[in-house]
């Protein structure tokens, strides 16, 4: 019967499992940083449509 964790004796093995972890590393901090930058985008929208109607509700 096989163990429950496997722990190879040859560390190659090791090697595509780290390369796929570095890409999905990689792709996370992309889409991060994609969504970081449409949330900038999407607020100098909206404070720009609606600059007036904050300007007015400050003053109150």
């Amino acid at each position: 019967m096989m163990e429950f964790l496997y722990f190879p004796e040859d560390k190659m093995e090791y090697i595509p499992a780290v390369i796929t972890l570095i890409i999905f590393m990689i792709g996370a901090a992309v889409a991060m940083y994609l969504f970081y930058k449409k949330s900038k985008k999407e607020e100098e929208d909206f404070n720009q449509k609606y600059q007036h109607k904050l300007n007015n509700h400050d003053e109150e």
